[in-house]
């Protein structure tokens, strides 16, 4: 049998606005069964979760492979929906791994980023499920451009608020515009957090991730809990906090130390919420043969 795992991911990282991944080790697990009739998709996740040929899965692995004889799959998953942890870039990459293992279609691991950022309109997500780790990338017309680096150990707690958070929703509060001088301010800050990762130095990095100016300071008006639990976290000595991709998920960067401790104070932002910890991602999406 044919499995296909893939990370859940975190956006962003605060100034790396539509640019910047990190892959995190909850999954979407792909095990895909024998030729039948037609597609059948099996999962737990519910109702709004289409169970054949129209599951977002299905449907990417037919636009790389259309003739692909249907099958029998098995998908469960970790990463939440809707939650800003990569829950649609993870089955995007699990139909291109699908139809690239079916179809024998040997795509590099460029090129699958290549086709889903394409698919998903921007690199930040899609490109850390697929190459693990840290990844900085862009798409420039139809090229896209991916560098993984590794991210120091670190801890990580995720906040995820019971309330989704859909990702146009959150995009509609971003203006249309910058001014010159804002951008620049705002692209100098995503420069210094990028080199503080690459140095190493998660205390500078956790600074520029909290001083955003591309997305997180319009958002924040629709995730009331960020700043709380940004200041519970300052207190407590963690690196940074942000959102994650769109939100509601708020990630927050801690020595391994302080994980315990700053875990349950967030219990008490709000006790609906799941505090889970998380590890990095450090290979992307995986494939075995059982």
């Amino acid at each position: 049998m044919l499995r296909i795992k893939v990370p859940g991911t975190t956006a962003n990282l605060g100034p790396g606005f539509d640019s910047c991944g990190l892959a995190l080790q909850l999954y979407l697990t792909l095990e895909v069964g024998a030729e039948q009739d037609s597609w059948e998709v099996e999962h737990q996740l519910g109702s709004g979760i289409p169970t054949d040929s129209k599951n977002v899965i299905v449907m990417t692995a037919l636009s790389l492979a259309p003739d692909l004889a249907p099958r029998k799959l098995k998908m469960t998953s970790d990463v939440p929906s809707t939650r800003g942890l990569g829950s649609s870039s993870a089955a995007i990459v699990a139909g291109i791994e699908l139809a690239n293992q079916l179809a024998d279609l040997q795509l590099t691991a460029a090129k699958k980023v290549e086709i889903a950022t394409l698919i998903e309109g921007h690199p930040d997500n899609v490109a850390p499920a697929i190459l693990g780790d840290f990844v900085v990338a862009t798409k420039i017309n139809q090229d896209v451009f991916a560098v993984k680096h590794t991210f120091p150990e670190t801890g990580i707690i995720a906040f995820i608020p019971q309330k989704e958070l859909l990702t146009s929703e959150s995009r509609t509060v971003l203006p249309s515009e910058l001014s010159y001088s804002e951008a620049v301010k705002a692209s100098s800050i995503a420069n210094v957090m990028i080199a503080s990762v690459l140095e190493g130095n998660l205390f500078l990095a956790g600074q520029m991730m909290e001083q955003d100016l591309w997305h997180e300071i319009y958002r924040k008006k629709l995730i009331p809990h960020l700043e709380k639990i940004r200041e519970i976290s300052q207190e407590n000595g963690a690196y940074g906090t942000f959102l994650s991709g769109a939100g509601p998920t708020v990630l927050v960067l801690v020595p391994k130390d302080k994980l315990k401790l700053l875990m349950s104070l967030l219990k008490e932002v709000d006790n609906e919420a799941k505090i889970e910890a998380f590890d990095i991602d450090r290979f992307g999406v995986q494939i075995s043969h059982q």
